[in-house]
């Protein structure tokens, strides 16, 4: 295939890049920054905003399928900020498969489009969106979660869209990163009572699911025009598994608990605060934060499964394996 992947920079989409390459697709890719892996690739580098419809267009051209993991994630945030990036700029990565007869589009969604603060346990994909929203990414996720989906089928373009939990792994820059300097800066908490158990999933699975979704696409497939949950298809105790990384970083491990009650009330008052004085920085706790701390959020794979063949081929323990080995060789 000739594919393009969109915020090919990012954690997810550098691994897409790379099991593109090595089975031998030709790449485009298009960020907003330069990349050393990506160059070493050598693959066809763009660089742009999604937010930028021209460019959009320019990268969509002569393209057989689109992997849309471009997205700001985060908790706090101008509304604008989110929309812009995350909504708009999917409606202009939609418009550019049109203009070019795209298709095949593969977009990278997220399973808090359906959270609305509690337990969410081996749910499937007809769970619904929530009707009041804790933060502007999931929100807008979900807003072009819905666009790439009434896109399914119009103009010649196929469309499907996944929603993997918690990715993890080697050169992650951001969810473990965040919660490491959390730890040795003594602000992590246990929130709740610590039993709440929550899916993970290995970066290369999720790659894998992208590839194996890409490739179903297919006129009359029931992958068309279908949300998937994308997991490592077990959940784990959400605390023991960050104690085990904190461990394994040579952290002591978190103790200190406090109640997801608490937690609400506190990450309310911040967001209030916070707003009130336009202070742009990340709160240390938000209502988003604070339910997905203390919930389980894990979610029923089957369709995944049956629809595209995903399979999980890196265990959780193999992932630590590598995770931790990425430390030790730098």
């Amino acid at each position: 295939m000739r594919c393009l992947v969109t915020g090919a920079g990012g954690f997810l989409g550098e691994y897409i890049v790379e099991k593109l390459v090595a089975r031998g697709d030709a790449v485009r890719t298009l960020a907003r920054g330069s990349y050393a892996g990506l160059e070493k690739l050598g693959v066809e580098i763009r660089r742009g905003d999604v937010r930028d419809a021209q460019t959009v267009y320019a990268a969509c051209e002569d393209i057989d399928c689109v992997f849309h993991t471009a997205a700001v994630a985060g908790i706090w945030g101008p509304w604008e900020h989110f929309h812009s990036i995350n909504t708009q700029g999917t409606k202009n990565v939609i418009d550019a498969c049109w203009h070019h007869q795209v298709p095949r589009l593969v977009f990278t969604s997220s399973p808090s489009v359906t959270f609305d603060g509690t337990d969410q346990c081996g749910v499937d994909e007809s769970a619904e969106y929530p009707q009041k929203w804790l933060c502007h990414y999931s929100h807008t996720k979900a807003l072009a979660e819905q666009l790439v989906i009434a896109a399914n089928g119009q103009d010649g373009l196929l469309t499907c869209s996944l929603r993997p939990h918690l990715i993890w792994g080697p050169r992650d820059n951001h969810l473990i990163p965040r919660l490491l300097q959390r730890a040795q800066d003594g602000k992590l908490r246990i929130v709740g009572d610590g039993t709440n158990l929550v899916d993970i999933v290995y970066v290369e699975n999720a790659a894998d699911a992208h590839l194996l979704a890409a490739d179903s696409l297919k006129p009359g497939s029931n992958t068309c025009g279908r949300n998937y949950f994308i997991s490592q298809g077990e959940p784990v105790n959400c605390w023991n598994w960050i104690n085990e990384i904190l461990v394994r970083a040579g952290l002591k491990p978190v103790s200190k608990k406090i109640s997801k009650e608490a937690a609400w009330r506190i990450g309310h008052g911040m967001e209030v605060v916070y707003q009130l004085l336009g202070w742009s920085s990340e709160p240390r706790m938000t209502r988003f934060l604070a339910a997905q701390l203390a919930t389980s959020h894990y979610f029923d794979i089957q369709r995944a499964r049956s629809d595209f063949g995903y399979v999980p081929q890196i265990s959780t323990q193999e992932g630590m394996r590598r995770l931790v080995n990425s430390w030790s060789n730098g």
